[in-house]
């Protein structure tokens, strides 16, 4: 069984001072339709837990009412890091989960190949990750004001999600964080922890996530195309 563990607890403070940017519209829809709908309408997904700001769920369960989304949820409340939150979208998993697939609520263009792909390599591997190729070149700055260095593009990977794992992996990993007192700030830094490797699934479409108001133009480009070409 194949579950989908959405993270939409944060507060998304880049966005500036009183912005739910999951609830924002975004081409006709609530940023979090999009991201749930991706997981809903993937045949390899089973079920799906979101992960919620305490006291927001009643509105996920009439986003699924207004939306028609089809598979079995439970929406649950975050913690205070993201890590917390993942934690508790853990313990909420059904008894038959294998593999769970994490996602950020905000990252609303993730291909069901794309999903696919990193559930079949989390089910040989133990763990994989969406990510990207660095185009860009990079440098490095100690000061934050000059370069200090110069990193090998070749060797760089922009991670993104789902990060997908098997369960038991992924337990093991944040129970070595809670324990350690740790902040990761994603999931396969606490694999990196236990020593648990992690394969790179590769995203070749547009993967991107919200983060600042300037993303939302974007998102929305990529999710008009998506609806005029159907």
């Amino acid at each position: 069984m194949n579950t989908a563990l959405i993270v939409a607890a944060g507060k998304g403070t880049r966005m500036g001072p009183g912005v739910d940017k999951l609830f924002l519209q975004v081409a006709g829809k609530p940023l979090i339709v999009h991201t749930w709908q991706r997981f809903d309408a993937t045949d390899c997904i089973d079920d799906i837990v979101l992960v919620v700001r305490p006291g927001l769920e009643g509105e996920f369960t009439a986003l699924a009412k207004r939306f028609r989304l089809k598979k079995p949820f439970r929406a649950v409340p975050g913690g205070k890091e993201r890590q917390d939150s993942v934690w508790n979208g853990l313990q909420a998993l059904s008894p038959e989960s294998e593999i769970v697939a994490i996602q950020d609520g905000a990252r609303p263009c993730t291909s069901a190949d794309l999903i696919s792909k990193t559930i079949a390599a989390a089910r040989e591997m133990g763990a994989a990750v969406a990510a990207q190729r660095v185009t860009d070149t990079i440098k490095q700055s100690e000061d934050g004001a000059t370069i200090s260095g110069h990193l090998h593009r070749h060797l760089l990977w922009a991670v993104q999600t789902p990060q997908t794992f098997r369960v038991e992996v992924i337990r093991r990993a944040l129970t070595a964080v809670r324990q350690g007192g740790m902040v990761v700030t994603d999931d396969t830094a606490a694999c990196e922890l236990i020593g648990q490797a992690v394969r790179l699934v590769e995203s070749l479409t547009p993967n991107p996530k919200v983060t600042l108001p300037s993303d939302l133009q974007y998102i929305h480009l990529l999710l008009t195309r998506e609806t005029t070409a159907l």
